[in-house]
């Protein structure tokens, strides 16, 4: 890998991808639409020589093309909001597709686990039948579908799949982001899903040491890789963990289907939470097995060290 462009990099998986790149001394390029929070991503990174930023939309393939001169690898970590996944996120993935095709690029895209439906293996692996029940699993095969189309002759893919993820970079479009923060200023936090059911999560600096480890494998492309996390965790422990952490004892309030409908009337991204309610009641874990195969053992920060980090962090902002 000489030169890597991260599209989507102010994100939760794009900062934390960069933050990993720049780490390893990768030139790297940090694209998205926000000057300003490109700017605060290099600020936060220590404003190193060999990350530049590029302004740009990833709908548009020619941004994406000015802006990945000389580049080899290409990340994409871009997303469209929970209520736009089926108008938006095929449109966003070909004109990403359109650009690395133009440019002959690797392409790494990060995506999750609903394209698999509900779990018929107690880990998941590879090959797992993708059996989607819900309209966003739906969106998310053909997704898949359209990413390993024969049409892209020059560009070559790979489907990296994370499971619910958390830490310093997460943002309110994943399920913990908001739930942390809140936890992290001491305000009174809402929790997605009942907090019985243990559930896997993965630390994204784990996850993106595993990202970058697998882009830099020839023979990983043209397939799909489970990223796992560290286990599975109750939401009771994991709020103990976070409240631990901060020194505060607010409450946080379990949501189910008619908490996210009720919230669902003024936030239509809670209201499309609902379908996919499923996966916290039936949790879904992914098989470390083809990765440890493949590249080795997994990046795995114990839930103890992964919260407190994330928790400390974002008191620190």
């Amino acid at each position: 890998m000489k030169k890597a462009i991260v599209i989507g990099a102010t994100g939760g998986t794009g900062a934390a991808i960069t933050e990993e790149l720049v780490k390893k001394g990768i030139p790297t390029i940090a694209f998205g639409r926000s000057r300003q929070k490109l700017l605060q991503l290099a600020e936060e990174l220590g404003l190193p020589d060999h990350l530049q930023i590029a302004v740009g939309n990833a709908f548009q393939p020619e941004d994406i093309v000015a802006a990945a001169q000389e580049v080899d690898m290409m990340f994409h970590c871009a997303n469209v909001p929970y209520h736009e996944m089926e108008s938006r996120l095929i449109p966003l993935g070909e004109s990403v597709m359109q650009a690395a095709e133009q440019l002959g690029l690797k392409i790494v895209v990060i995506d999750g686990i609903y394209p698999y439906g509900r779990a018929q293996m107690k880990e998941v692996t590879e090959e797992h039948p993708k059996q989607p029940h819900t309209r966003k699993g739906k969106t998310r095969l053909a997704y898949e579908q359209m990413l390993f189309a024969n049409k892209w002759t020059k560009a070559q893919v790979m489907i990296v799949r994370l499971p619910d993820y958390y830490g310093p970079t997460a943002n309110q479009a994943s399920y913990l982001g908001s739930t942390l923060e809140a936890i992290a200023k001491g305000k009174m936090a809402f929790f997605i899903g009942n907090m019985k059911t243990p559930r896997e999560y993965i630390y994204l600096p784990d996850a993106a040491v595993m990202v970058v480890k697998l882009a830099g494998k020839d023979h990983a492309y043209g397939q799909n890789w489970n990223i796992p996390g560290s286990g599975t965790i109750s939401g009771k422990e994991l709020v103990r963990i976070a409240q631990k952490a901060a020194g505060t004892s607010k409450p946080v309030m379990a949501l189910g289907r008619i908490g996210l409908s009720l919230i669902g009337l003024g936030e239509p991204v809670m209201r499309e939470i609902v379908e996919m309610l499923y996966l916290t009641r039936d949790p879904l874990v992914l098989s470390k097995t083809k990765y440890e195969r493949s590249i080795g053992p997994i990046e795995a920060t114990s839930f103890e060290d992964g919260i407190t980090r994330t928790i400390q962090e974002l008191q620190r902002r």
